[in-house]
């Protein structure tokens, strides 16, 4: 890569603000491209529409065990794909989350009481799948001790009980920083631990404004405290007026939790009540974001346009095992622990 490209990409990083500030990477387009002036996606960020057999099979499941995922719940672009290829993303806790995020389609409100045989319908659905790797995550649910806390917990021993062969990954919210929740779902064990950061401190405010950054570093470095073995992991959108800086500084401060995974994606807004996009990000911008994760120590860093936290989830546990890390369940690897940000 040149580095006079790689500089120009990163001034443009540094004024969010410029929508203009996009390097089109499309050999067909050929030339600079105001996406957001012209009202229009990118090219990159196409994807063919849902169907097919294994979709129609798998949302026929999803409604007979009366599950919800959050590949419909968030509109996630990639559902056609990873629902045609027969995986999908449980949501637990129910369909109605008790926090309002900035760029979240989730709805939000008085969620109902927990269902406490979903743990099981969830494990007989992964059954039924044949999956080789189960990821569950769950909308927010402050008004419960635990934050579900033992649901999740639930929910990995069941499928470890019908599928004993599967691994499994949950992405789990901050339990408003209570550590006795976060116990509970380590205690289960699971292959990966995934909590978000999502965006930056300065915008925090507007992108999670009932969460706290400290708070979530606070999660993922106490995660790798408590099981040493398991995979942890985190994920941060761009596009919302970040700048370039700011990304490799929560980057930096990511690392410094001993998190192994990182994921990197484009911000979609799902409807014109939540943020708006400040700029798309080109492929090659992606490109560079990855060299300067995995510079900081990532084992594993998966970028693109339409990644998000659980695309491609079975691949990102397969590179941090492909490493032969040593301490780590299952062959997965562990980063050091490294001082904690100031």
């Amino acid at each position: 890569m040149l580095a006079g490209a790689a500089s120009k990409r990163q001034a443009a990083a540094r004024h969010p603000g410029r929508p203009d500030a996009l390097y089109n990477d499309s050999v067909d387009e050929g030339a600079t491209v105001d996406w957001l002036a012209e009202g229009r996606k990118p090219p990159w960020l196409k994807v063919r529409f849902p169907g097919g057999d294994d979709y129609v099979r798998l949302k026929r499941l999803m409604r007979r065990g009366g599950l919800h995922t959050v590949c419909e719940e968030a509109h996630c672009p990639n559902i056609g794909e990873c629902w045609g290829a027969g995986t999908a993303t449980f949501m637990i806790l129910g369909d109605t989350c008790t926090r309002a995020c900035g760029f979240c389609a989730v709805k939000t409100g008085r969620p109902e009481a927990l269902d406490k045989r979903e743990p099981m319908r969830v494990a007989s659905a992964v059954r039924e799948m044949g999956i080789a790797h189960a990821v569950v995550t769950s909308v927010n649910r402050d008004d419960q001790p635990d934050g579900g806390a033992a649901i999740f917990a639930q929910t990995i021993r069941w499928i470890r009980r019908l599928s004993p062969a599967t691994s499994v990954e949950v992405l789990i919210p901050d339990f408003l920083g209570d550590e006795g929740a976060l116990a509970t779902v380590c205690a289960a064990r699971p292959e990966i631990l995934n909590h978000n950061t999502e965006s930056v401190p300065r915008l925090y405010p507007r992108v999670r404004p009932k969460a706290r950054y400290e708070r979530s570093l606070g999660l993922l470095r106490k995660a790798k405290e408590l099981d040493p073995g398991t995979v942890t992991k985190s994920g941060v959108m761009v596009g919302l007026g970040e700048t370039w800086d700011e990304l490799l500084q929560v980057f930096a401060d990511i690392a410094r939790c001993g998190v192994d995974v990182l994921t990197i994606g484009q911000y979609l807004r799902p409807s014109a009540k939540h943020l708006p996009i400040v700029r798309y990000y080109a492929p090659s911008e992606f490109d560079d974001l990855r060299e300067e994760a995995l510079a900081l120590g990532f084992m594993h860093v998966e970028a693109g346009p339409l990644v998000r936290s659980s695309y491609h989830a079975e691949r990102h546990v397969e590179g941090v095992r492909s490493t032969g890390a040593p301490g780590s369940r299952s062959g997965a690897g562990v980063t050091p622990d490294l001082p904690v940000a100031e």
